[in-house]
């Protein structure tokens, strides 16, 4: 089965995008054909200043590296290296209802905090469905929050199938994991960078646990039992916790006697643990930037030919071919 999925490099990377997207390519990588993209095309519509957005390509490229994706498993390419994909966006645009794209949450979603409308982030659906469908992907990882992105794309393929009367897409069918569809931020919401709740990856040592020590809590005494519903300090803590500190969480919020600092220090211990390993590859990596253009040019390089068929395909039901 082959499987694509990308991560926008519109900021550093978070846990939010480790837990919720990265770990799950990883561990895809090993069963599957996958095509990892970093969705610089997309991120247009936030960023608008070059050099940081060549930063933030090469940051999120190293960083989808140090945490284990192998570019001998896996492809890894950007997305603005494949000229198919506004291509296959056009022929897509072509045939998409103004309707499908006015009902879709995200446009709403980000008008709602405080991003810019432009026809751009109105029509990111489109993109988003030529960079599925143009490898023919079986299987998306996606969020919850996302799924709709990849109902569309299914729209448009068929939409496009029944204008031109051929059938030239594969229908992506989506794997959501429940237990990590929703990853809490500092202040209890979804983690993102648009809310400025994250905790970075790869971030400086200090900061991290300042920000993980920010987390926001109730007024809960020490000594009383913590409540775990609506506690993004008590998923966290969840998702971090190897398997012999589980029941440590467990006791901590079920008995009492351990204050919220005390619960976020180990959160941060946990965090070190798990990311230290990445966080010195990634140092390294950021000293070999020609490393990673090189994985990143072959990727591209693998990528274009994987989506040649589809294109002539394409063009021909189209009569540009």
């Amino acid at each position: 089965m082959r499987v694509l999925s990308g991560v926008q490099p519109s900021g550093a990377l978070h846990i939010g995008n480790y837990f919720g997207a990265i770990r799950q390519f990883i561990e895809l990588q090993r069963e599957h054909e996958c095509y990892y993209f970093i969705a610089d095309l997309h991120a247009l519509t936030t960023v608008h200043d070059a050099e940081l957005m060549s930063g933030l390509v090469r940051d999120v490229a190293a960083g989808f590296l140090a945490l284990g994706l192998d570019p001998k498993r896996s492809v890894l390419y950007r997305q603005s290296d494949l000229p198919e994909i506004p291509e296959l966006t056009w022929y897509l645009s072509t045939v998409t209802s103004m309707g499908l794209l006015q009902r879709c949450h995200s446009f709403k979603d980000k008008v709602a905090q405080g991003v810019i409308p432009n026809h751009g982030l109105f029509a990111y659906p489109v993109l988003m469905a030529a960079d599925i469908l143009i490898v023919r992907s079986d299987l998306v990882p996606v969020g919850r929050d996302q799924k709709q992105h990849l109902e569309v794309t299914r729209d448009i393929a068929l939409s496009f199938h029944a204008t031109y009367g051929k059938e030239v897409f594969t229908l992506p069918e989506p794997i959501i994991k429940d237990e990590v569809a929703v990853v809490p931020g500092l202040d209890g919401r979804k983690m993102s960078k648009s809310y400025g709740n994250t905790v970075e990856l790869f971030g400086p040592e200090k900061a991290v646990r300042k920000r993980i020590m920010s987390i926001t809590t109730d007024s809960t005494p020490v000594s009383d039992p913590k409540p775990k519903e609506d506690s993004g300090l008590y998923e966290l803590l969840k998702l971090f916790a190897p398997a012999g500190e589980r029941e440590w969480v467990e006791r901590a919020f079920d008995e009492g006697g351990t204050g919220y600092g005390d619960m976020k220090k180990k959160l941060f211990e946990f965090y070190m643990e798990t990311f230290g390993a990445a966080r010195q590859r990634f140092e390294e990596l950021q000293a070999d930037p020609g490393e990673v253009e090189r994985i990143l040019t072959e990727g591209a390089a693998t990528a274009r030919e994987t989506a040649a068929p589809l294109m002539d395909d394409v063009r021909a039901a189209v009569g540009l071919g």
